[in-house]
């Protein structure tokens, strides 16, 4: 069965995941992570899915990454939250990371000197997401069909150890002057790649819902930020969710395991031809010594003539077993290869 890890740095982001899962229950890491598991079925396939709730900051996400990825060694681990907006978006919208900037990497001295240092998402996941943005049928996971509908963006975004609260802070021009193209800002989508880096055989992505924006961080008027939060964190949920549908690693295993399985059958096979005809071609050429040494001590021509037909015979038979042979030879090696 297909495994996916999807981590939370909050309650409100952990619970709006938890919607889209059946047959919970708990799992612990041996030292001490509190995990739920629980299933995802979306077109005919059958997801294994661990969550978990890792608390803010991109070490400590660095750190339960490491610990979730050794615990359920999945196939597609992604972490799904809110962020803050910077550019082009608005509360509610999606944004799905291709990038994710550390923007606290850099030398001090008389002045800051940028050290550009950025997570990237796996490829197919954000081809994935690009697609499934264009036809927008993940709003259908929605409990409730938003007006406007939320829209999706994949673009870079940043992360750092602080909370942006203001657009006149030195902290956001810096921001908006190192980062032009990043659209929303966050706490944890860098260490989470960074952690996930090591493992090429996984898959990760970082999916952000729009909570709040820079310019109104504080601005309850149209909603609480208990309101804007809860719904940041459903959109991002049911967009993850669509991607984790559309995904067909357990089926791309198969394909590659039963492909393995018939090139191991068919080396087997091979082997087995081989042996067979290396001891054919063995006795023929035993055959052929004894009527050579027969074809010198024949005193009667007559005779002779029909060992020397016999033996030009078994010369060409000989040819063509060892003919055969090589052909074998090249059919294992492309088998094994």
């Amino acid at each position: 069965m297909p495994r996916a890890v999807i981590l939370t740095a909050l309650t409100v982001e952990y619970l709006a995941v938890r919607t889209h899962l059946i047959h919970l229950e708990e799992k612990m890491y041996p030292r001490g992570t509190i995990y739920e598991q629980g299933k995802f079925v979306a077109n005919g396939q059958e997801w294994e899915v661990g969550i978990a709730e890792v608390g803010a900051g991109n070490t400590r996400t660095a750190v339960e990454t490491e610990r979730a990825i050794a615990y359920f060694q999945p196939h597609i681990l992604l972490f799904v939250g809110i962020a803050g907006g910077i550019k082009d978006v608005a509360i509610g919208d999606v944004v799905v990371a291709t990038n994710v900037y550390r923007y606290e990497s850099g030398k001090v001295g008389e002045q800051f000197f940028l050290r550009r240092n950025e997570g990237k998402s796996a490829y197919a996941l954000v081809q994935r997401a690009e697609f499934e943005a264009r036809t927008r049928e993940w709003l259908q996971r929605l409990s409730s069909k938003p007006v406007p509908p939320p829209h999706v963006f994949v673009a870079p975004i940043i992360a750092g150890e602080k909370v942006v609260a203001s657009r006149h802070s030195d902290i956001f021009q810096f921001l908006r002057s190192s980062y032009n193209d990043a659209i929303a800002v966050e706490m944890e989508g860098f260490g989470f790649l960074s952690a996930a880096f090591v493992y090429p055989n996984i898959q990760a992505i970082v999916i952000r819902g729009i909570s709040d924006l820079i310019e109104s961080k504080h601005d309850d008027v149209i909603e609480p930020v208990e309101v804007r939060q809860a719904k940041a964190a459903h959109h991002a949920s049911a967009f993850a969710f669509q991607i984790l549908s559309k995904l067909e690693i357990f089926r791309e295993f198969h394909q590659e395991t039963n492909l393995a399985a018939t090139n191991l059958q068919q080396k087997h096979q091979l082997e087995q031809r081989q042996e067979a005809l290396q001891s054919e071609c063995n006795l023929t050429i035993e055959k052929l010594k004894q009527l050579e040494w027969t074809f010198v001590i024949e005193p009667e021509s007559t005779v002779k003539l029909q060992l020397k037909k016999q033996i030009q015979e078994l010369k060409k038979q000989i040819q063509d077993e060892q003919q055969q042979l090589r052909q074998l030879e090249k059919a294992l090696d492309e088998a094994v290869n």
